[in-house]
């Protein structure tokens, strides 16, 4: 078991069938802009769509690490290799006032996952976080993006896994399911606190 930290994350991208988890880099917010420009992300959780210039400084501060020594930020970018892009282009460029961007590496963007890494007892604990764009939406990408974090969670000895969904969000409930997760009683700012272990996750 590797001992999980900002340089590892930061080095570290991640490969599912049809996609690979870029780590993140300030480079991606052009591309990310695009990916996050559809309101209807915004429907449960508020706010509006980034400006490039928003992403970067967000980019580089969650780049930088956490300020606490204990807790290690994660952000993946969501990048759909070249042999799964035809379709899911073809469908992208049918949804009207949608965008999908091209990243760096030559990967489409579709979105980004995350994980909040800190101390839970004698083991780790990760809170996730999953976004996809709305032209990508319905293909089980966020799904896909989720089991491969967690599958990665679990091989640096994160124990427990933690996330907060809107109740009227059933996509994201249903990506919460499927990576071995289940609601509870608590609630933080509207939200319901799903919870599970790593080591059901890849069910």
């Amino acid at each position: 078991m590797t001992s999980i930290s900002t340089a590892l994350v930061g080095a570290t991208a991640i490969d599912t069938e049809r996609l690979t988890l870029l780590p993140l880099r300030v480079a991606y917010a052009e591309e990310m802009a695009a990916v996050l420009a559809g309101p209807t992300l915004y429907a449960h959780t508020g706010g509006i769509p980034p400006t490039v210039e928003e992403l970067r400084t967000r980019y580089a501060r969650q780049a930088a690490g956490s300020p606490d020594p204990e807790v290690v930020w994660g952000t993946w970018m969501i990048g759909i290799r070249e042999e799964a892009q035809e379709e899911g282009q073809r469908s992208a460029e049918s949804c009207a006032g949608s965008s999908a961007g091209h990243g760096p590496t030559g990967h489409v963007l579709a979105g980004y996952v995350q994980a909040t890494i800190g101390p839970d007892g004698d083991g780790r604990t990760a809170e996730l976080a999953w976004v996809v764009g709305t032209a990508w939406q319905g293909r089980g990408i966020a799904t896909e993006a989720a089991r491969g974090l967690v599958r990665w969670l679990k091989g640096q000895g994160v124990r427990s896994l933690v996330a907060h969904i809107h109740p009227d969000h059933g996509a994201s409930a249903a990506v919460a399911k499927a990576v071995g997760l289940a609601p509870t009683g608590e609630r933080l700012d509207g939200e319901v606190r799903w919870s599970g272990l790593a080591l059901t996750a890849e069910r």
